[in-house]
């Protein structure tokens, strides 16, 4: 059995990363491939727990929402459920939406990247993505869509125009230092066709 492939799709909030992603796996699906979308923070314990400190709920330091990120990705890794490890063993295709990119990313933003890199890219249980597609969108059109779709309640803790600046710089600059993964950068302001058609285009690369 072939292996299946593991695509994350990045970006700032607002950029239509899941938008993107359900498009990607219905093209796949339509191709005869199998497919499964999933997104972090997961809907595992750890998962729960980061939502709930985006959010407000739960009060924590910001390394301690880092190391609950990572502590999240490694259980979206080796879940025996729906773990990626078993998925792509069995030969189906992943589609993150997020993974260690926003953790260095956001998080990094207040805590320090340098060691964030260290715990994700040296970790034995964290898996490395075929392809990582960043949706570059700048945060002012950012910030409009994310306002335009939720109402205040729904705003979380990094989206403001001050963070996601900051946040956008921040994967440039991780981007940089990441030179041995396979990065590709795809402008998010046009339509959604055009969007995805440079989406798939750089998925067809891995894929045939």
């Amino acid at each position: 059995m072939n292996k299946g492939k593991f695509i994350v799709i990045e970006g700032l909030d607002g950029t239509g990363k899941t938008t993107h992603s359900k498009i990607i796996c219905d093209k796949l699906s339509a191709l005869g491939r199998k497919v499964k979308v999933q997104s972090e923070p997961t809907c595992h314990e750890f998962g729960k727990m980061c939502r709930e400190a985006l959010s407000g709920k739960r009060k924590c330091e910001k390394s301690q929402l880092a190391l609950l990120f990572t502590l999240d990705r490694i259980d979206h890794n080796k879940n025996k459920e729906d773990g990626i490890e078993k998925l792509i063993d069995e030969g189906v295709d992943v589609i993150s939406d997020r993974y260690y990119y926003s953790t260095f990313a956001y998080q990094g933003v207040d805590v320090g990247v340098d060691w964030l890199e260290k715990i994700n890219l040296e970790c034995s249980d964290i898996r490395k993505p075929d392809l990582c597609i960043f949706l570059d969108l700048k945060p002012e059109i950012s910030m409009n869509r994310i306002n335009a779709a939720r109402d205040a309640s729904q705003i979380e803790i990094y989206e403001n125009l001050e963070y996601l600046t900051k946040i956008r710089q921040r994967f440039y600059d991780v981007f940089g230092n990441l030179k041995n993964e396979n990065i590709v950068t795809v402008c998010a302001d046009d339509t959604i066709e055009n969007v995805n058609e440079k989406i798939f285009s750089e998925i067809k690369k891995i894929i045939f």
